[in-house]
C-alpha cells in the first residue's frame, strides 16, 4: 500500500480535485446518494487508494423537510405525526417521546395501564428496529436468506399496531394521555402468538449469523469506535453500547415505569459492526422480556388521563351534550390550553436517546421545539470509522451504525 500523506481539505470542491499521490493514483468516488448500499439518501465522497480508504467526506441527506419549523406552526396534538418521519422504523417510539415531552409540560398524571400499554409498545417498536437493522448487515455481508426469517416477524408487529391504531408504518399511535382506545381482543391474541412463536424463530435466524464464520470475518474489526471517542462525539444507544458503555436512558432516567422491569443493559468491548450487531441481538431478547413482564402484570384502570382538552369526546356526546360539543371544536381547531415552560424528555429510541426540547410561551403551537436525533449525531464519526478500512467495510459500517435518513434532516 502507498504511503499517502494525510490531508484536511477545506471543501468538497478541493476534495474532488485533489490528485495528490506519490506511488500511485488515487480514485475519489461517489458514495450515495443514491448507491443502493447507502440505505438512505445521504452522500459520501471516498478517496480511496485501491482498496482502502484514505480520507471521506460526508452530507448529511437531501431529505430537508424542516420538521422542527413545520412543527412550530402546528397545535401539539397535530405534531405528532411529524415525528413519525424521524425514525421511521420504529415510529411508536418517537409518537409516545412526544407525548410524554407535553405530559410533563401540562403536569398530566398518566394511569399506570397506560403507562405499561405504553412500554409494551415501545418494546416491539424496538424488537421491529433492531430486525431491520441487523437483517441488512447480513444482507450486506452476502447473507440474504437472512433477511426474509425478520421481514415476516416484523409483518407481525406491524399486524399488531393496526389493531391498536390502524397504521403500519408511519403509526400516530396514541393521544396526549394515553390511547384512543383499548387493548381489542385481537391484539390480546396475536400478542400472545407473538410471544409464543417469536422467541424460537428468533434464535433460528440468529444462529445463521452469530456464529458464522464468514459473517464473523467480515464484521469483527470493522467500523470500530472507542468508548473515548464514542463519547466525545455524543454517541447513545446501541451503537454507545457496543463500545463499552452501559448507558441507557430506560435505566438512567426511568420513564412509563420501566423501573418496575427486571432487564439488562448488553454492552461490546470493541465498538466494532460485529460488537453493534450482537448488542442489537441481545436487546431484542430483552425486550421480549420486558413485553412478558409488562404484559402479564398489565394493570387494571383507564387507558387514557383525565386531560379532555385533548381527547375527542364520543360522537352521540358531541351531538347532545354542549359542553362535549365545546371540547369537540376547541380540539379539532387547535384551541388547548397549554401553560408556558420550558421542558426536555428523552426516551430510548431505536437508535439511541431521542429527545425533545420544547419551549411554550403559552400558544396554540410551540414556540419553539428541537428534537435530538441519535442518527444525526452519531453520523458524524462516520469517516473517522472507516478511515483505513476498505469500501465494502464501509458499507456494512454504515448498516450497523444503522442510520436514518429522517432523522438527519429535521
Amino acid at each position: 500500500m502507498s504511503n499517502i500523506k494525510e490531508k484536511i481539505y477545506d471543501s468538497p470542491a478541493e476534495f474532488y480535485n485533489s490528485k495528490e499521490t506519490i506511488d500511485g493514483d488515487i480514485a475519489t468516488i461517489n458514495f450515495g446518494p443514491t448507491h443502493p448500499a447507502t440505505h438512505g439518501i445521504f452522500q459520501n465522497i471516498l478517496q480511496v487508494d485501491g482498496e482502502k480508504i484514505i480520507s471521506s467526506e460526508q452530507t448529511v441527506g437531501y431529505i430537508h423537510r424542516a420538521f422542527e419549523k413545520l412543527a412550530e406552526r402546528r397545535p401539539y396534538n397535530q405534531i405528532t405525526p411529524i415525528t413519525d418521519r424521524l425514525n421511521y422504523c420504529s415510529s411508536p417510539i418517537n409518537n409516545l417521546g412526544w407525548h410524554m415531552t407535553v405530559e410533563k409540560l401540562i403536569g398530566a398524571e398518566i394511569p399506570k395501564r397506560v403507562q405499561y400499554m405504553r412500554v409494551i409498545i415501545m418494546e416491539l417498536a424496538r424488537i421491529a428496529d433492531h430486525l431491520i437493522c441487523d437483517s441488512v448487515v447480513g444482507v450486506d455481508t452476502g447473507a440474504l436468506t437472512s433477511f426474509f426469517y425478520p421481514f415476516q416477524e416484523r409483518e407481525k408487529i406491524y399486524e399488531l399496531y393496526e389493531e391498536i391504531c390502524g397504521a403500519r408504518l408511519t403509526t400516530n399511535i396514541g393521544r396526549i394521555g394515553g390511547f384512543e382506545r383499548d387493548f381489542t381482543p385481537v391484539f390480546h391474541t396475536k400478542l400472545k402468538e407473538f410471544l409464543k412463536t417469536f422467541p424460537k424463530i428468533f434464535a433460528e435466524w440468529d444462529s445463521m449469523l452469530a456464529r458464522n464464520r464468514i459473517f464473523m470475518d467480515r464484521t469483527q474489526g470493522t467500523g470500530p469506535i472507542s468508548a473515548e471517542r464514542a463519547l466525545a462525539y455524543g454517541f447513545t444507544g446501541p451503537n454507545l453500547r457496543a463500545a463499552g458503555v452501559d448507558y441507557d436512558v430506560r435505566v438512567m432516567k426511568p420513564y412509563s415505569s420501566y423501573e418496575d422491569f427486571d432487564f439488562i443493559i448488553p454492552v461490546g468491548v470493541n465498538g466494532d459492526t460485529y460488537d453493534r450487531f450482537m448488542v442489537r441481538q441481545e436487546e431484542i431478547r430483552q425486550s421480549i422480556r420486558i413485553i412478558e413482564q409488562a404484559y402479564n402484570n398489565l394493570p387494571e384502570g383507564p387507558y387514557k388521563a383525565d386531560v379532555p382538552d385533548f381527547y375527542l369526546p364520543p360522537k352521540e356526546d358531541v351531538y347532545n351534550n354542549m359542553e362535549a360539543l365545546i371540547y369537540h371544536f376547541k380540539i379539532v381547531m387547535g384551541e388547548s390550553k397549554i401553560p408556558a415552560g420550558e421542558v426536555y424528555h428523552s426516551v430510548e429510541g431505536g437508535n439511541g436517546e431521542l429527545g425533545y426540547y420544547l419551549i411554550s410561551d403559552g400558544g396554540r403551537a410551540p414556540y419553539r421545539l428541537q428534537f435530538r436525533r441519535p442518527c444525526f449525531i452519531y453520523y458524524q464519526a462516520y469517516p473517522e470509522m472507516i478511515t483505513g478500512q476498505t469500501i465494502s467495510d464501509a458499507v456494512i459500517t454504515l448498516s450497523s451504525m444503522n442510520v436514518i435518513a429522517g432523522e438527519l434532516d429535521a
